[in-house]
């Protein structure tokens, strides 16, 4: 679904040496980029042309051309000419049969061989390899390349003739009145050739032959067939020959027919012109898809240019010439749209085609075929061509178009192959229906002048053209250009139009337009193309060779504009780095302005945009338009497609916020890894080579692909139409945004979540009286759930428009669910009339709800019921559906075993009964249940359905309810239940009775060990022993003689009370509490002293010493300090030491991690392609005990006491380093950091250790005082040091032998003063001057 348009051309004129000489051959140097032509007076002329790489077309400067005579005897002449790339020289035959290998460059001559009769044609084969030569009377020739003649033989063996004896021998003879002709084609591997040779005659008949190229055996032949002159060519791919019959006789125009390598016809097709008419030259374009004629008739000489697609040819271009210029042609052999047009007098001309879309911006295909263009809106019908909606007949062959749509404007403006200019105004598209299957015949525009073909014909408005033409005649009737007398050269024109008829709405207005051209302004440099500005009126952006972009302003439909049209440069970069064929103007949103944004592709793939490459391997690129309001003309997203047949939707934000060059290049090489998984960024497209043709915009969000074959295909991408959900929910336009998500099967919860399921809470209403579909609105409330899909499951394909965290007051403890459907239940019951359809959708929402609201269904279920069962047959129970389709309703849509339970919970037998029927339940399972519930008392039966139901609370009170004699079952649930104790209590109003419950709590709170709690509960029933057991089991002292004083116990057993708890106290690690009972409540001064030293409490032993006057205990306490001195500085001195150890360990460690972080990086690796475990091979170098190995304390008699506190410190100790390290772990060296920090002093260590400072200083042990105090500053500035250093070095990339040393840190931490908080345990009087 395409055109081909005149991009550019090239026109050079050759200085033939007189007015009689004309041009007879022409070939090409593919290499050099040279045309060669060979003339009446046996001249070569050798142009060069021009590189589009290199230099610009249409300059001013003409190329060089060269002209050489080849010297021929007196009466002989140049008959064939072809180009030998092996040779790199031209081979020439003559009227005397000479074959002649003539080198441009040296302008040398060479006689390589003769034939008699002269030479007809000459056709190298496609590799080089061989020549191919028809002499004068029907002899075929085939030579190798050193001009040895490999086979030769007749054109026309007798065993195949069958033509009349008499012909044959006047054109085998030589007559003069039968002239005879051939030609040559070769298939395009070279395999096999085809020739069409015979006397040139009308009423001949000749035969199409095909050769096979080894052997020179003849591989087939067509019928005997009027074929028209020397016009054959083989398709390069090899599948058709084509060839022209003359169907004069059947006073039918010349028609080209196809066959196959076997000779037998395929097809043909009509080249729509007057009888007299006949085909010249045939001749396909290197890519096979192109098949161009030269058709002389009566008044002029044309070049038609067909495609092939869907079974159907179609005439895609036409050139008119004229008839005196005798034009010829033929095909660039590596540029497929690239044809090289001469005449006879030397004007050489080199058209360049390009293939664009016929499918315009609101998805109407509008398919150039000959005079005709095929309409077909696709937005209303995928119908490819050759089909069409309905069909526009010109006067002749269409050249270019430009379509014009607005306010339901459609106009079509034409340029025609004669030069004139057509132009029709089309209905709104919503019409066009009535139109099927009509074909409109629209009149040529009237104009006082010859207005000539236009190229990038564009609208600027609904009256005004804008075209490129050229012109090389006299023109004087152009009133507003005085002095100018004539016009030769490229131009930009403005055409201005007039309908002198009133248009009749929903018809076609195809006659009475006026066109005259009403400004020109000359070109300076080639213009590739030319795209109206969307933003802007009577503008255009006009790109120029090379990429450059102006843009172009009229003095047409403006006011206090300047007389003259003018091009100018743009402040914003619009322009391209290289030349573009296709082009695309744009109007975008940008910061809440439309602007004209310039896309444009190259013919290397890049696809260009404000100066930079989106993307280095384009295909196709359109444009996705779903804004509203004021920019409801910008385009939002781009759609394009990839070589490597990918479809990518980009935001057109995307491309103006950020980089599109790395953005863009990211998706391209992501969507090449996942081709086999679904990806986010692109779509593959399934059939290799399909191209992108059109968009159909809004709502309906669809991309339509044509196939290689030919057929259309439309899809739906997931990007676009959740953008059109999206925008519709916006715009509150909710039965849309359901009809398309239902259609397009994208989850219901898209609705809800757009803009947050708060916000939606306040449209519930609107959204229901717009959808108006109760089966809808049950779809919808069936597909609620709790996720927030737009951040989940379309997370990354769509950035919403609202705030996602937008809530409702009042709103946050509810469920999305439930809320949601409680808001739409409302508005069922306001807005909807009372109908079965919804009752049951009503019923849908509380059946959907989490949990489900079964108990308020049922409960609507049962009204319907009592309705049914009083016999009531009024306008409400005709609303209402059946109490059984209702319930089949809910039971289709729950769990039956919950709706079971949820009747029985409704104390409702019968109702029960109903539901274990429909749920299609065993009688023999529910029918002796509830036929014993029957039996039972009202209130023993709701007790037995409380506790099936697991409702105890509800229990516990009907079972209350029903009296005294069920007061064992009372205890017994809550026994079982606990959380029923409080209840319990309020419902038991009787001492005895809540004594009872009490008791019974308290029971339970001693097993689950809560005996503080157990104590009080005990209390509160005046259950004092077991109050006093709970106090002893959580050492709660206090509360035990508390507890005994209540009991009023003896003097003796408080005291056996206080012994047991002082052992009970020392147990639980509490001798400090310990030692209180001792003295209070035992008087045992010395088990007290005891304590304290155990607790570490020295100056309360010392104090309790001399408050009872003990030497023997204080002199105790004395040694068992000193002890306890001597072994804490033991133990700091070996922890010194660990710190040491464990420092040299990490600093190994870490060294030996940041050498194989560095040789990875000079390998290009990262850390985790190594093995963790060979992170660190450093073995341990200690011997004896390990650096992990936790110290052993030292006992004593003395110290029996103090070995039990020191390993309690030890123990404490240990709980904050932490696990065991393993040597070479992958964790190894976090370990020794973690561990390095646990071997801190705790808080409880530092009071202890203050204490024992001063006991000491107590008991004159000053000396010893002193050292303890150093000793311990010493570990606790090493430990803190070590810390510092090893959290420093795990910042650094590299350690310092020098700096991170301990000794350095240790300076480091005393001058900063880190430890003053630490130390604050340290006495001054103590400290060293």
């Amino acid at each position: 679904m395409k055109n081909l348009r005149l991009l550019s051309d090239l026109r050079f004129d050759l200085e033939l040496q007189s007015e009689q000489e004309h041009l007879l051959f022409s070939a090409i140097d593919i290499e050099r980029n040279r045309i060669f032509f060979a003339s009446s007076e046996n001249s070569l002329f050798a142009l060069q042309l021009p590189s589009s790489q290199t230099e610009r077309p249409w300059s001013k400067t003409q190329s060089s051309f060269q002209c050489e005579p080849i010297d021929l005897e007196p009466g002989d002449c140049i008959t064939a000419m072809d180009y030998l790339m092996e040779k790199e020289a031209l081979i020439l035959g003559t009227l005397n049969g000479y074959l002649l290998l003539h080198n441009v460059d040296d302008n040398t001559t060479e006689v390589v061989g003769r034939v008699e009769d002269g030479v007809k044609s000459i056709a190298p084969s496609p590799d080089g390899a061989l020549l191919a030569i028809t002499a004068g009377l029907g002899q075929l020739l085939v030579m190798t390349h050193d001009w040895e003649v490999l086979y030769e033989t007749k054109l026309d063996p007798p065993e195949l003739n069958d033509i009349q004896k008499p012909m044959v021998s006047g054109y085998m003879s030589g007559s003069s009145d039968f002239p005879f002709e051939s030609c040559i084609s070769w298939r395009g591997d070279g395999k096999y050739f085809a020739t069409l040779s015979g006397v040139h005659n009308s009423s001949s008949l000749q035969k199409l032959r095909i050769w096979e190229r080894e052997s020179g055996t003849l591989h087939g032949a067509s019928e005997s067939k009027p074929f028209m002159g020397a016009s054959l060519d083989w398709m390069p791919c090899g599948a058709k020959v084509a060839a022209a019959y003359d169907r004069k006789g059947e006073e039918k125009c010349p028609s080209i027919v196809f066959f196959e390598r076997n000779g037998l016809e395929r097809s043909s097709l009509s080249i729509d012109e007057p009888m007299e008419a006949s085909v010249e030259i045939l001749k396909w374009n290197c890519a096979s898809d192109l098949l161009a004629a030269a058709v002389t008739c009566e008044g002029y000489d044309a070049i038609k240019i067909w495609s092939f697609s869907n079974n159907h040819r179609y005439l895609k271009q036409e050139i008119r010439h004229s008839k005196k210029d005798g034009v010829k042609f033929m095909w660039d052999p590596t540029r497929p749209l690239q044809l090289i047009c001469w005449t006879l007098v030397g004007k050489i001309i080199t058209h360049n085609f390009v293939w664009t879309t016929a499918v315009t911006a609101d998805s109407t295909a509008l398919v150039i075929d000959n005079s005709k263009i095929l309409v077909t809106p696709l937005s209303l019908s995928l119908m490819p061509p050759p089909m069409s909606l309905f069909n526009l007949k010109f006067p002749s062959a269409v050249q270019d178009m430009a379509v014009f749509s607005k306010n339901s404007k459609n106009h079509l403006a034409v340029s025609l192959s004669d030069g004139r200019l057509s132009v029709v105004e089309l209905p709104p598209m919503d019409t066009w229906e009535q139109f099927e299957g009509e074909e409109f015949s629209v009149e040529a525009a009237h104009s006082d002048m010859k207005l000539g073909t236009f190229r990038h014909l564009i609208w600027l408005d609904s009256h005004i053209l804008l075209g490129v033409s050229h012109h090389d005649i006299r023109e004087n009737d152009f009133s507003y250009q005085q002095g100018m007398e004539h016009y030769k050269g490229y131009y930009l024109q403005e055409i201005e139009l007039l309908c002198s008829e009133n248009s009749v709405p929903g018809s076609v207005t195809a006659s009475g337009w006026h066109a005259k051209i009403s400004k020109r302004l000359s070109l300076e440099e080639p213009v590739i193309g030319v795209v109206p500005n969307p933003v802007k009126k009577c503008s255009a952006f006009v790109q120029f060779f090379g990429g450059s972009v102006v843009e172009y302003s009229s003095t047409l439909g403006t006011t206090g504009a300047p007389t003259e049209p003018f091009l100018q440069k743009l402040s914003y970069g619009l322009g391209f780095s290289s030349s573009c064929p296709w082009m695309s103007a744009v109007p975008v949103c940008d910061n809440e302005m439309l602007r004209p944004l310039v896309f444009g592709l190259d013919d290397n793939g890049r696809l260009h945009v404000s100066g930079k490459v989106l993307c280095n391997n384009c295909s196709s690129f359109s444009f996705y338009s779903n804004t509203t309001g004021i920019m409801q003309q910008a385009v939002t997203h781009l759609i394009l497609t990839t070589k490597r047949d990918l479809l990518f939707i980009v935001r057109i934000d995307d491309i103006l916020l950020e980089n599109p060059e790395i953005k863009f290049d990211d998706c391209i090489k992501s969507g090449i890894k996942s081709r086999g998984e679904e990806n986010r960024d692109s779509i593959n497209i399934w059939e290799r080579g399909a191209k992108l043709v059109g968009i159909i915009h809004g709502d309906e969000a669809a991309i339509i692909l044509q196939t290689s074959r030919g057929n259309l295909e439309c899809i739906y991408p997931r990007k676009l139409v959740l953008v059109s959900i999206v925008n519709a929910l916006v715009q509150r336009r909710f039965k849309d945004a359901m009809l398309m998500v239902r259609r397009h099967r994208i989850d219901f919860n898209v609705i809800v979540d757009h803009c947050g399921w708060q916000s939606f809470l306040q449209s519930a209403a609107e959204f229901v009286r717009q959808v108006d579909n109760l089966t809808h609105i049950a779809e919808f409330v069936c597909s609620i759930k709790n996720e927030n899909v737009m951040e989940m499951l379309y997370k990354n394909i769509i950035t919403l428009p609202c705030t996602k965290n937008t809530r409702a007051i009042g709103l946050d403890s509810k469920s999305k669910v439930s809320s949601i459907l409680l808001a739409i239940r409302k508005a069922l019951e306001e807005q909807v009339p009372e109908s079965p359809a919804r009752e049951l959708c009503i019923l849908t929402t509380l059946a959907r709800s989490e949990p489900p609201a079964l108990e308020e269904a049922l409960k609507r279920i049962k009204v319907i019921r009592e309705m049914e069962l009083l016999g009531v047959n009024d306008s409400r129970t005709k609303s209402h559906p059946s109490a059984e389709e209702a319930l089949k309703h809910l039971l289709w849509l729950s769990d039956s075993e919950a709706v079971y339970d949820t009747a029985l919970g409704l104390y409702d037998l019968n109702l029960a009964a109903i539901v274990a029927l429909n749920s299609q339940k065993d009688p023999k399972e529910f029918l002796p249940f509830l036929q014993g519930l029957e039996r039972m008392p009202p209130v023993i039966m709701q007790y037995t359905i409380d506790l099936r139901l697991h409702r105890y609370e509800s229990a516990l009170k009907h079972v209350f309810s029903a009296g005294d004699a069920y007061h064992e079952d009372c205890m017994n649930l809550m026994k079982n239940n606990p959380q029923l104790f409080p209840l319990g209590l309020q419902l038991f109003t009787g001492s005895n009775m809540r004594n009872q419950v009490l008791e019974a709590w308290g029971d339970h709170l001693s097993g689950e060990k809560c005996f503080e709690d157990a104590a009080a509960t005990y209390l509160c029933c005046s259950s004092l022993q077991k109050a006093l057991k709970a106090y002893r089991a959580c050492g709660n002292w206090k509360g035990a003689f508390s507890v005994a004083g209540l009991l009023k116990l003896e003097k003796e057993e408080v005291l056996q009370l206080a012994n047991e708890l002082c052992e009970e106290l020392q147990a639980l690690g509490k001798p400090a509490e310990a030692a209180r009972i001792a003295l209070e409540y035992s008087g045992d001064v010395s088990s007290a002293i005891g304590y304290f030293v155990i607790a570490r409490e020295w100056e309360e032993a010392l104090r309790v010493g001399f408050l009872h006057w003990r030497e023997d205990l204080i002199s105790e306490v004395k040694n068992s300090a000193m002890e306890c001195a001597n072994t804490l500085m033991c133990e700091y001195e070996e922890g010194l030491e660990k710190v040491g150890k464990y420092l040299a360990r990490y600093l190994a460690v870490r060294q030996r991690r940041l050498l194989l972080a560095a040789k990875l990086q000079m390998e290009d690796r990262s850390m985790s392609d190594v093995d963790d475990d060979n992170a660190s091979e450093t073995s341990s170098t200690f011997s004896g005990m390990s650096a992990y190995t936790g110290g052993t304390g030292k006992g004593s008699r003395a110290s029996v006491i103090s070995s039990t506190t020191s390993k309690a410190r030890g123990t404490r100790r240990q709980r904050n380093r932490g696990g065991k390290i393993r040597a070479g772990s992958p964790g190894e060296e976090m370990a020794l950091v973690e561990h390095l920090k646990g071997m801190s002093l705790t808080v409880g260590a530092q009071r202890e250790l203050k204490s024992l400072i001063h006991a000491l200083v107590m008991l004159g042990k000053e000396e010893t005082a002193r050292k303890l105090q150093r000793v311990g500053e010493n570990f606790e500035l090493s430990q803190r040091a070590a810390v510092k250093l090893a959290e420093d070095t795990m910042s650094d990339e590299k350690i310092d032998e020098n700096t991170h040393t301990l000794e350095h840190y240790i300076q480091k931490v005393r001058g900063e003063g880190l430890c003053s908080e630490a130390l604050s345990w340290q006495s001054k009087v103590l400290l060293p001057p």
